[in-house]
């Protein structure tokens, strides 16, 4: 079993423009059970199970989310496979092996990285012109650093220009707070690899953070992400190459959006 689901899961281009450039196509596994579902939660959480057998990481880790309602997303991904399993259309199950194969083995490392993309957030740097766009940044981004001053009391400033600008130590250090870190909290680090692959997927620990708050939605956090490239697309046409890679991006965000909905 370990071996099929290391087939299934590692080496494969699963960005569909990656596998282009490569000329790949992914050998996918056919679907060998009938139906899957959760287990009774035990130690390691609620077991996602196929005809009643645990699902294995490619670690060979149990396949278990913290949350009953986690594991039936999970499940209802699984079931979701038809004639053969596709991991390119399994994004929760991609970040569950994620979590409890490498975020949950180093979470201090985790948070540190999405701490990291605070002191040069991307709701930061605003352009100088056109006047158009200012506002459109303004518009996407103000409402975060108000909600990051109100409920985080972290006071950031916004600059002008792409040039670096230190923010105030205050305002990180109390923006850091946010950010879920206790290691020995199962549910802490299943938020946490959620924020992570957010933040990641914007350039921007507060919008990821607002996001966990729900502060913002999900299309609402996805939108502010783009504004300066909604804003080039519409000057100049559309990038279809540059909106499929989105697509596909976005389905991610779906997935850790899914994680901290299910996750309280």
């Amino acid at each position: 079993m370990r071996d099929i689901f290391t087939e299934i899961f590692e080496n494969q281009p699963l960005d569909p423009i990656e596998a282009a450039r490569r000329g790949a196509r992914p050998r996918l596994r056919k679907r060998f059970y009938r139906q899957a579902h959760v287990g009774e939660g035990g130690e390691a959480g609620f077991a996602v199970l196929l005809d009643d057998k645990p699902v294995a990481t490619p670690a060979r880790r149990a396949l278990a989310a913290p949350t009953a309602a986690l594991a039936a997303a999970l499940a209802v991904e699984w079931d979701a496979q038809k004639n053969a399993i596709d991991p390119g259309r399994m994004p929760l199950t991609r970040l569950a092996n994620a979590v409890i194969d490498a975020v949950a083995d180093a979470p201090e490392a985790v948070a540190a990285e999405v701490a990291k993309y605070l002191g040069s957030d991307l709701v930061f740097y605003r352009a100088e012109a056109p006047e158009g766009l200012v506002a459109r940044q303004a518009q996407a981004w103000d409402p975060v650093l108000a909600w990051a001053r109100e409920k985080l009391g972290a006071r950031f400033m916004p600059v002008t220009g792409v040039m670096f600008a230190e923010q105030p130590a205050e305002a990180l250090a109390a923006a850091r707070l946010a950010i879920p870190a206790e290691a020995s909290n199962m549910k802490d680090i299943w938020r946490l690899a959620a924020v992570s692959s957010i933040t990641s997927l914007t350039g921007s620990a507060l919008l990821a953070l607002a996001l966990s708050a729900g502060a913002l939605e999900v299309d609402e956090a996805w939108a502010a992400a783009h504004v300066d490239e909604n804003w080039q697309m519409e000057q100049w046409g559309r990038d279809e190459i540059a909106l499929t890679r989105r697509d596909f991006r976005f389905v991610e965000m779906q997935a850790a959006a899914t994680v901290l909905r299910h996750v309280p």
